[in-house]
């Protein structure tokens, strides 16, 4: 007996003239199809493109570094820039008057003034302050008010970066209405984080959150000298974002479930219509039972 391997044919095919096309059938067919490419495309582009997981750790992840890099722009509305300058302090002695190092001042109309700063921090607590503390004559009126454009610690996280997080929440804080005798202390908790790309190239976007109040201080006999602070403290806790892609065998199942689901479900639809098709024409020709 000579052995037919055609029996392991699980696809059998139906011979052409037992098939019957149909106007339903063709459009079931198109809209398939359509629903089919429409899927995916889809899947297609949720392949190629990536998500951003995280996840939280306690360590320090600049092992390479002792320093962290800050950088901060801010606009004082009643402050010239003669008055104006940057200190530095921290729990480890530092004590800086007057920071010039990667300092841009800006003049403003109204005498007014734009201040760009950046600089390294320990990674201990501390602060950082714009006042006119450096200079050699006080303004007559040390108006602090001002608003925040950018206070960044860390690396700048690159843009197109779908990220959820508070890098830069000082953004455009308005304190143009305060009290004109008025320090600004911003309590600012920093938190470390570790961004990694698809490629393994790694970013340190530090985030933080803030509160702040505003006080009204007197010195040297009575004077006020106004100042906008920022205290800042490092957390323990890491937050590690990372890029991933779905596997392309994730991909590759998805799009055979949506071929083989879609051409099945329009498989049964495609049979119900036309059977009760048949049940309708039959009953109509006086030939049901």
């Amino acid at each position: 007996m000579q052995f037919d391997v055609r029996r392991f044919d699980i696809y059998r095919k139906v011979p052409k003239d037992l098939t019957q096309p149909t106007c339903t059938g063709a459009v079931i067919s198109i809209c398939s199809v359509l629903f089919i490419l429409f899927l995916f495309f889809s899947e297609l582009l949720l392949f190629i493109s990536h998500e951003v997981t995280s996840e939280l750790t306690v360590e320090d992840p600049v092992t390479h570094s002792e320093k962290i890099p800050v950088y901060i722009n801010i606009t004082l509305l009643k402050v010239g820039c003669d008055y104006v300058g940057l200190d530095i302090q921290d729990d480890m002695g530092r004590h800086e008057v007057g920071f010039q190092d990667n300092t841009v001042k800006v003049p403003q109309e109204g005498g007014g003034c734009r201040f760009e700063s950046h600089f390294l921090i320990n990674k201990v607590p501390g602060n950082f302050h714009v006042s006119t503390h450096s200079a050699r004559k006080q303004p007559e009126e040390p108006n602090m008010s001002h608003i925040v454009h950018k206070v960044r610690f860390g690396m700048e996280l690159e843009e197109g970066k779908n990220v959820k997080g508070s890098f830069n929440p000082l953004q455009n804080v308005d304190k143009s209405n305060s009290d004109a005798m008025a320090s600004h202390d911003y309590i600012l908790r920093v938190v470390p984080s570790v961004y990694e790309d698809i490629k393994g190239n790694i970013q340190f976007p530090f985030q933080y959150t803030f509160s702040s109040r505003e006080v009204v201080q007197f010195h040297h006999g009575g004077v006020a000298m106004p100042a906008i602070w920022f205290r800042y403290e490092l957390s323990p806790i890491t937050v590690r974002y990372k890029e991933k892609r779905k596997p392309f065998y994730t991909f590759l199942t998805t799009v055979c479930a949506i071929v083989g689901g879609t051409f099945t479900v329009a498989g049964i639809l495609d049979s119900l219509l036309f059977s009760a098709t048949e049940i309708f024409r039959k009953a109509e020709l006086g030939k049901l039972g």
